[in-house]
């Protein structure tokens, strides 16, 4: 039988015991109707995950008790791998979100572009949005065994990125104007971060691409098709964790 997977913040963990809360204790008790003695299992969303049994119920609370550390349900990825993604319309963004997770990204940083065709009207609208991709990141994470839920980050700007020094390999997947993936000269290599930048779907202006190869971004493209940039970020995902990560 597949884990009963749940998740509580680190600061809900005392001792040997955690409260499970909110939709986490409603999906417990309403959905899956649990009951005292039964086991289920809880990750912190940094990596660690618990064996517990059900306690009591109060409120909208649930307690669990004689809680112990054990192996997540499914590995991490050994490669740190920030996905770097311009606003995309839409639910693309959305669905980019929770693939990237259960493909073991580390973290996801939305990103404005020249040509993208969705803008933010405020700052408030940019916290509900990254609001809504932290919930759809921490779903994913859950259904796919991951104890560790990639931390989505508020837009920032396309030239705050693309200049900011980083001792990570920087990745720039661009239509035109790159080289593909030199696969021989991976072998044997293992980064300790890697990022990777992708457009929208109105692609890179010239100016954003002579701006990140001048800050040392390599220029990569993936063949001779047109990708969507949803298409794009999910397959720059795939080929990064399988040349430096645990995808293979």
């Amino acid at each position: 039988m597949s884990r009963r997977r749940f998740f509580a913040p680190p600061n809900a963990f005392s001792e040997r015991s955690v409260t499970l809360t909110a939709d986490e204790a409603k999906h417990l008790r309403g959905v899956l109707r649990l009951k005292p003695g039964d086991e289920v299992f809880v990750f912190d969303g940094i990596g660690k995950e618990f064996r517990c049994r059900v306690e009591r119920f109060q409120r909208d609370e649930v307690v669990l008790n004689d809680c112990e550390q054990v192996e997540p349900a499914q590995p991490d990825s050994t490669l740190n791998l920030t996905l770097a993604l311009a606003l995309l319309k839409g639910e693309k963004f959305d669905l980019v979100v929770q693939k990237a997770t259960e493909l073991g990204v580390s973290s996801i940083q939305p990103v404005t572009t020249r040509h993208a065709d969705i803008h933010l009207r405020d700052a408030s609208d940019a916290q509900k949005r990254v609001t809504r991709w932290q919930r759809i990141a921490l779903e994913a994470a859950k259904q796919c065994g991951r104890a560790t839920v990639p931390n989505v980050s508020l837009p920032a700007s396309f030239e705050s990125v693309a200049t900011d020094e980083s001792e990570a390999i920087r990745m720039m997947f661009s239509e035109r104007a790159g080289s593909p993936l030199n696969y021989e000269a991976s072998i044997g290599v293992t980064p300790k971060a890697l990022i990777a930048l992708i457009g929208s779907e109105g692609g890179w202006a010239d100016e954003e691409i002579q701006t990140a190869r001048s800050a040392g971004w390599q220029i990569v493209t993936l063949g001779g098709r047109i990708l969507r940039a949803e298409t794009a970020a999910i397959s720059a995902t795939v080929l990064l964790q399988h040349l430096y990560g645990d995808l293979k």
